[in-house]
């Protein structure tokens, strides 16, 4: 597999001259032509980088695609100065620190040695993966999310392994995985499962929950999965330093056989890998060999919904998965897994044995309801979860306090932010009631704000709807349907010349 994959090029490192001698102080043209210089200089090493990186991972994902079967022996060479370098560079630079305490801005500063140094810990076998730092951030349910914050050269590690590994598995994950890979989003996912739901025939929905599932997974069965495409011992070691590292907390390092370190630059392409063979294969398998009827199935990350035309299929499908998840230390929620009616004849049956209206599910982050069109026809409701919602006025209302002395012009333009950036997610068709609700609950939340401000502050629902109007933009829808967008991101579904759609798969497998 070497020479196929082939190694990356070396790049050429522009050195920054030095200063002349004896200028004069006050001599700022020459100054700025220098720091242009310097600047060219990054921008054209970052160019050359991107080349020759892209060139690299280009020939091992040829290999990836052509071979599926092959086990890649030579990968490790592959994480070279230069990937270190873009990897670096597509961190977040506001990202939290980890136990080393480094910033980003920290790290920045005489770059250029420390990616050497790193470079060559990293080859030589010298490089010691960190414990990471344990946060806690609360759910929309009032729970603690455990997160694992590595440390900023860890990070950067794991990023460029990341993007030598994604070479390899993206031409291995199925199309029903959404979750966390390159030009994959929530939206797709969302129409994955709208199109499955309303071009076949379901009738029931299978909500499965995975319980602590970042924190059950097998470490033992994950490197064992891993093995089946990388033969390499020095990229299997490293994976394994990061997995062994451990999580600090309460001035305690604990490590465990179990767990991926949620929130680490790697462990969702770990997750992916973990499911991709616990259960993406085996739901597969499945639905070709023993469901009896239409049968849907979209995952992002650990969030799973599939579809069945026959409650049957849906029943020994839960007990079969129950079985297969047990094998690899994976439960299924019981409280949170659940089976429900729901389809275009959900209503009528339901109606019809004297049943209230059909249930509802949710799934990143909406509400999804049985509904119907103006026209009468069957259609999918999309609302705004009720405690995501809930939860996101919560951290508005706390930030207004800690905002409520500065001037109106700043936290109009900060609710400005947040308003946009909420309607970019949710802004989905069939949602613009929560949107409405949406903006007027921060408008009243900021009135309130306002109000407190001086025993004296008389602000009137006059004035605050000026400053609404003025700041904070209107409610409109900003995502096409799902099938408009789901016949673009897959073409061989989109209908033609008037004909009925002839062809779909949810999530684009085939």
């Amino acid at each position: 597999m070497t020479n196929e994959c082939g190694k990356s090029a070396s790049v050429i490192v522009a050195v920054k001259p030095t200063n002349e001698a004896g200028q004069p102080a006050a001599e700022p043209v020459k100054r700025r032509a220098e720091t242009k210089g310097n600047a060219d200089q990054q921008n054209t090493r970052r160019a050359q980088d991107r080349e020759s990186v892209a060139s690299a991972l280009g020939r091992i994902r040829e290999v990836a695609r052509q071979r599926k079967k092959e086990r890649f022996t030579s990968l490790f060479h592959h994480i070279s100065l230069s990937l270190l370098r873009l990897a670096f560079y597509a961190l977040k630079r506001d990202a939290a620190s980890g136990v080393d305490g480094l910033t980003w801005k920290d790290y920045e500063a005489d770059l250029e040695r420390k990616l050497e140094s790193l470079h060559a810990h990293v080859q030589r076998g010298a490089y010691r993966a960190l414990p990471s730092r344990r946060q806690y951030i609360p759910k929309p349910d009032g729970r603690q999310r455990p997160i694992a914050i590595a440390a900023l050269e860890d990070k950067i590690v794991q990023k460029a392994a990341l993007a030598v590994l994604n070479a390899i598995y993206e031409n291995d994950f199925l199309g029903i995985s959404y979750g966390f890979r390159p030009r994959r989003s929530q939206h797709d996912a969302l129409d994955a499962l709208i199109v499955g739901i309303t071009s076949k025939q379901v009738n029931y929905i299978f909500d499965a929950d995975l319980r602590s599932f970042f924190d059950s997974v097998s470490q033992e069965w994950l490197v064992r999965f891993i093995e089946h495409r990388i033969k390499d011992p020095r990229m299997i070691r490293l994976i394994q330093k990061w997995l062994k590292a451990g999580v600090l907390e309460d001035g305690v390092v604990k490590v465990s056989d179990k767990g991926t370190g949620q929130g680490s630059v790697i462990s969702p392409l770990l997750a992916n890998v973990y499911l991709h063979y616990t259960f993406d294969l085996w739901a597969e398998r499945w639905r070709r060999r023993q469901a009896t009827g239409d049968m849907i199935i979209v995952r992002y990350a650990d969030d799973l919904i599939v579809g069945f035309q026959h409650e049957i299929d849906a029943r020994r499908f839960w007990d079969d998965m129950r079985s297969r998840l047990q094998e690899f230390s994976l439960t299924l929620h019981p409280e949170k897994t659940r089976l429900l009616e729901f389809g275009r004849h959900a209503a009528i049956n339901r109606k019809q044995r004297g049943l209230g209206k059909p249930e509802t599910f949710n799934f990143l982050g909406f509400t999804f309801i049985c509904g119907k069109s103006r026209r009468g026809n069957f259609l999918i409701l999309r609302k705004t979860r009720r405690d995501r919602m809930s939860a996101k006025l919560k951290e508005v209302k706390d930030e207004l306090r800690r905002r409520r002395h500065n001037p109106i012009p700043a936290q109009g333009a900060w609710l400005k932010q947040v308003v946009i950036g909420f309607f970019a997610y949710h802004a989905v068709p069939t949602n613009i009631h929560a949107l409405l609700a949406f903006r007027t609950h921060i408008k009243d939340l900021w009135l309130r704000s306002l109000r407190r401000r001086s025993q004296k502050d008389r602000t009137s629902w006059e004035r605050i709807a000026r400053l609404a109007d003025e700041f904070l933009p209107q409610p409109r829808i900003l995502h096409p349907w799902p099938n408009q967008r789901f016949a673009v991101t897959h073409p061989r579904w989109a209908p033609y010349a008037g004909k009925p759609h002839v062809r779909c798969c949810a999530g684009g497998a085939g």
